[in-house]
């Protein structure tokens, strides 16, 4: 089964950056999130709490974003683990200047989690394996 999911962010003047474009940590902060929108759909039924982040990769900028435009955010759970499984995030952009364009794309790590009877978080094999 292929896991996907979209979401997506319109660009407001306090995401900017000096230059006029949007801030990179904003980008990033949003392609979190949209790695967890694949992520909840991805652990349903698996009896975990949830999942968190174990890292972000091989980001990369592709084209400078704009006050004003969208982001839609397209993850795919591309790879999996006995507990982690890899978002594959591509966030386009568009707006009323500029045409749909690839604009940041990234690999997330994710690890599935669970409460265990003293309250904290352990991994948890989420024993699903894509296609």
């Amino acid at each position: 089964m292929k896991y996907t999911a979209k979401y997506s962010q319109l660009v407001m003047p306090d995401n900017i950056n000096v230059i006029g474009t949007l801030f990179g940590g904003q980008m990033i902060s949003w392609m979190d999130l949209a790695a967890a929108k694949v992520t909840y759909r991805f652990l349903k039924g698996t009896g975990s709490n949830g999942a968190v982040t174990r890292a972000i990769e091989k980001v990369e900028f592709k084209e400078p974003v704009y006050k004003g435009e969208w982001v839609n955010f397209e993850s795919t759970v591309v790879k999996t683990g006995k507990s982690s499984f890899q978002v594959l995030v591509e966030a386009y952009a568009e707006g009323r200047e500029h045409d749909k364009r690839l604009a940041c794309t990234a690999i997330i790590t994710m690890v599935a989690v669970v409460k265990n009877e003293s309250g904290e978080y352990e991994k948890l094999e989420h024993g699903i394996v894509c296609d």
